[in-house]
């Protein structure tokens, strides 16, 4: 079974000409029994794009959250108000109030821009869940990932009050795992929890060892340069064929992961396909 990935949402766009980029990720996942939405951007470029790309919305029935930050579901009201109701998967505290404090003091919403009531008027059909769980045929959902390692730090910026008193743990970030021929293909959101973490929750449920593809955000250009030299060293472990980084990266981290993975790493642009 062929399984394509096209990236609707990103910061940056490829070599498609008229496709918009913006602080935000989408990916399309369409397989032999249907298809996924994975996130949904910040809302301004999604319809759009998917339209540049050919790719039509309005037969997409499910749709899955990786956490509950605006850059991911801002989508959902455009979404929903053009292409009908979908259910959406997601953790149940995706709608948790989330902050990021900047060094200058100044605190800014973060989390999801609108109300679950809001968004069930307009055809949602929320189906929250903390575990590892199938959500179409051969899609899966890691559910809540475990935080093993130590030196996964994450961004310490983010917390779930104005006045940055208490640090966000973020329990709700979760990732898309597919088990391919070639070996499991993930799809990151914003990779919350840590890329290795991550990775070892989804050969762990899954009970595959090999991974052939990373797609999306690692959140490496918001975490300490550590993390970071960490996070390399493990990752040289799994033999990944394909590392697809984007989004919350970062230039500096993603010129690091060229560096270190020559040949590996592609750019998971606006209009970036991989088929599996």
């Amino acid at each position: 079974m062929t399984m394509r990935f096209t990236v609707l949402c990103d910061n940056s766009v490829g070599p498609i000409g008229g496709t918009l980029g913006e602080h935000g990720f989408a990916v399309l996942v369409e397989g032999e029994h249907g298809a996924v939405l994975f996130d949904t951007g910040q809302g301004g470029t999604l319809l759009h794009n998917a339209q540049r790309l050919n790719r039509d919305l309005h037969g997409v029935r499910r749709v899955a959250l990786s956490h509950g930050h605006y850059d991911h579901t801002g989508g959902l009201w455009p979404l929903l108000a053009s292409c009908g109701g979908k259910e959406i998967f997601a953790h149940p505290g995706v709608f948790a109030r989330r902050y990021r404090l900047k060094d200058t003091g100044e605190s800014t919403a973060i989390g999801i821009p609108y109300e679950e009531a809001f968004l069930r008027g307009l055809g949602a059909s929320f189906n929250f869940s903390e575990s590892y769980r199938e959500i179409a045929g051969g899609i899966f959902l890691t559910g809540e990932v475990p935080r093993t390692n130590a030196f996964e730090a994450g961004d310490a910026g983010l917390f779930c009050d104005e006045t940055g008193c208490a640090a966000d743990p973020l329990i709700d970030d979760q990732s898309l795992v597919i088990p391919t021929a070639r070996g499991l293909v993930l799809l990151l959101g914003c990779c919350h929890a840590g890329l290795i973490n991550t990775i070892e929750q989804a050969r762990l449920r899954s009970g595959i060892a090999e991974v052939y593809a990373v797609i999306g955000g690692t959140h490496l250009g918001f975490c300490p340069p550590a993390q970071l030299d960490e996070t390399i060293k493990a990752l040289r472990g799994y033999k990944i064929h394909k590392l697809c980084v984007s989004h919350c990266t970062g230039f500096a981290a993603a010129a690091r992961l060229q560096k270190e993975f020559p040949g590996q790493l592609q750019p998971a642009q606006v209009g970036y396909t991989l088929e599996v």
